[in-house]
């Protein structure tokens, strides 16, 4: 990154200081990599207990259409991407993912029926380009308006029920996905019950200037810690969840990234309202004939991780190559090495043996199905 570039700073930088952070620049933003404690015990804490991360970097965006009306809001929405906005109840939530002409990813997201309007939430490298190409491609019939006024904290662990009803939030019949209006403390928020660790949790919208004050009051919880970056990765890659940028872009489709769970029956062909989003005609394809390379899950042998872009081998000499791992790392939950990348459809069956080279060596790993860790959402 450009050091002459000044980096923004969330509304807890303060709060991460005074903890101790070891702060590094992320996707524009001076953000927490760890704590005192470390990744290692992070991550495991998260697992064991209850985190909470400050996610303030990324876009929180509303949509409303021009007639008031949620529907015209939805219909506008579905035209960038190919998932099912117009059926999603009020007070739920649902990921989904903006796609190019070509079918590649530009990014992916999550959106909640808010009842009169859409609240959206994208991802920090990507929001300007994302706030432009809603504004292009909506504002005729939409408001778009990016809610930098708020900060954004997620709360994660088996623990996470118990840290937020402790500050008065009504949350223990929340379902996954669900999004609500709760005050914490005193402090009005947006809930979701959601996150990207593989763990029950929360994501919880607060104006900026009462950040603080709410992320102090959950860490006053026996349970709660303070978790940074490194270990927010090491979850998410556990749960086998994609980064943007690393496991899914532009030269990725959704079907090529397993995605395609997030695309349902009345955007699919055949169904209600079938198309009409960029790339349609090849992601429409790939969904009834299947594509020529898949995202995989990847244990490697032995305790050294297989990073991001190491490239992958049929052959222990490195004759034939196959694809690249995107993510990779060590998976403390997992109690070993862990990755994902892409190779041929060929080779993408549970229990493939494949080689990736690290350092001029080529080390076994073997295709694994995804999540590397059992998910523990409430459904």
């Amino acid at each position: 990154m450009d050091q002459s570039v000044e980096l923004h700073k969330t509304p807890l930088y303060d709060l991460h200081v005074a903890l101790g952070a070891r702060m590094v620049p992320f996707a524009g933003y001076d953000m927490p990599v760890q704590y005192p404690a470390g990744v290692l015990k992070e991550h495991l804490h998260t697992r064991a207990k209850c985190g909470l991360f400050d996610v303030s970097h990324m876009g929180q965006v509303e949509l409303r259409a021009k007639s008031g009306k949620y529907e015209d809001a939805a219909l506008a929405f579905e035209s960038l991407v190919p998932v099912d906005v117009l059926g999603l109840k009020p007070g739920r939530q649902r990921y989904g993912f903006f796609t190019d002409d070509h079918g590649g990813i530009l990014d992916d997201l999550m959106f909640a029926n808010r009842g009169d309007h859409l609240f959206v939430v994208v991802n920090a490298g990507c929001k300007e380009a994302d706030i432009a190409h809603m504004q292009k491609h909506l504002s005729d019939r939409v408001e778009v308006t990016y809610r930098d006024d708020r900060a954004l904290l997620a709360l994660q662990g088996p623990l996470s029920e118990t840290v937020l009803a402790s500050l008065g939030g009504d949350v223990a019949a929340m379902k996954f996905m669900d999004v609500r209006d709760i005050e914490l403390s005193g402090i009005p928020c947006i809930v979701s019950r959601s996150g990207y660790s593989g763990e029950d949790g929360f994501e919880i919208s607060v104006a900026a200037d009462q950040a603080e004050a709410l992320a102090r009051k959950l860490l006053e919880h026996e349970d709660c810690e303070p978790i940074g970056l490194g270990a927010r990765d090491s979850l998410r890659l556990e749960a086998g969840l994609c980064l943007y940028g690393n496991d899914i872009d532009t030269t990725t489709s959704p079907i090529e990234a397993g995605l395609e769970w997030a695309i349902q029956k009345a955007r699919r062909t055949g169904g209600a309202r079938a198309g009409g989003f960029p790339g349609a005609d090849r992601i429409l394809s790939e969904l009834e004939t299947g594509t020529s390379r898949r995202r995989v899950g990847l244990k490697p042998e032995g305790k050294a991780p297989v990073r991001g872009h190491a490239k992958l081998y049929a052959d222990a000499e490195g004759k034939t190559e196959l694809g690249e791992v995107t993510s990779g790392g060590f998976g403390p939950s997992a109690e070993g090495p862990v990755a994902m990348g892409y190779v041929p459809a060929s080779h993408a069956e549970p229990g493939t043996q494949l080689y990736a080279e690290v350092r001029g060596k080529y080390l076994p790993v073997t295709v694994a199905a995804m999540p590397f860790v059992t998910p523990t959402y409430k459904r």
